[in-house]
């Protein structure tokens, strides 16, 4: 199969796709460590077109993945018509992740790939791919130490595509979640230090997903403590007040926090900002 352009690119992103393909289509069989968002997705679907049933995607599957993104990442796989397979990651067994130190994201990336690894020698000594993009390289990512530790490349970051390209090439290529919001795992709700739990996590994904229902469309919940502290894009906080201003409407939303375990419940007025739980670093 291959992915026809549906709208014209400049000149530099035009070069970055036919550097990908190249890049991947020199690979004999590929393995992508594959989330679902759009930047793994875009990997995902340059692998199989070039490599076809050589090409696969994986995705690791812990309380951390909220349950409507696994859905998506199947979905989405099954769409491009790559080889999709979930494997089950224990990061949460390690008291270098549930701990929440500031390097947690290493050592779950160190399970994946540990995962991975096997897998993609099973598959006839597979490349692993990731879909770490050029932004990526400046932000606080300690697993992208452990994924090049075991190897890992990142065709992405490697040909200089930042999250702008991937999106701009994810639409041009006829890709339908080009604009899908970027969703960190789970665990970025908490603060450094805070201790991780699958019941933790699993609080969080019920509190997120019941805003999701309720027409909000892209969310976190921060939680601090026993406190849900939410964010939502700041153009939208001017419609949340005013929903939320209704004693009823009000009434739903702190009774639905406090039955899943919070003991407060705050909207956070300067909006969502991603990483924002990164700023002390």
């Amino acid at each position: 199969m291959a992915f026809t352009l549906l709208d014209s690119l400049p000149a530099p992103l035009e070069r970055g796709l036919s550097d990908l393909r190249h890049l991947v289509a020199a690979l004999p069989r590929v393995v992508v460590a594959y989330s679902g968002g759009v930047d793994s997705a875009l990997v995902a679907a340059i692998a199989v077109e070039q490599r076809g049933a050589a090409a696969q995607a994986v995705t690791g599957v812990s309380p951390a993945l909220a349950p409507h993104l696994r859905r998506e990442a199947a979905l989405q796989a099954r769409w491009l018509g790559i080889r999709h397979r979930e494997i089950a990651t224990a990061e949460l067994a390690d008291p270098a992740y549930a701990s929440n130190p500031q390097e947690r994201c290493y050592a779950c990336k160190r399970e994946l790939h540990s995962l991975l690894a096997p897998i993609a020698a099973g598959a006839g000594g597979a490349a692993v791919l990731d879909g770490v993009n050029h932004d990526d390289l400046g932000d606080h990512r300690p697993g992208i130490r452990a994924a090049r530790e075991h190897g890992v490349r990142s065709p992405l970051a490697e040909l200089g595509i930042d999250k702008a390209g991937v999106r701009r090439l994810s639409r041009a290529l006829g890709l339908p979640w080009w604009d899908k919001p970027a969703q960190p795992c789970l665990a970025s709700r908490f603060p450094y230090g805070e201790p991780i739990t699958a019941a933790r996590l699993q609080r969080v994904a019920a509190a997120e997903d019941w805003l999701l229902q309720r027409g909000w469309p892209e969310v976190r919940v921060r939680s601090q403590g026993e406190t849900a502290r939410i964010e939502l894009p700041a153009a939208l906080l001017g419609e949340a007040c005013g929903r939320w201003a209704d004693p009823q409407a009000r009434a739903e939303l702190v009774s639905t926090f406090l039955e899943l375990g919070f003991t407060a419940v705050a909207l956070d007025l300067e909006g969502l900002v991603s990483g924002k739980l990164n700023r002390d670093l």
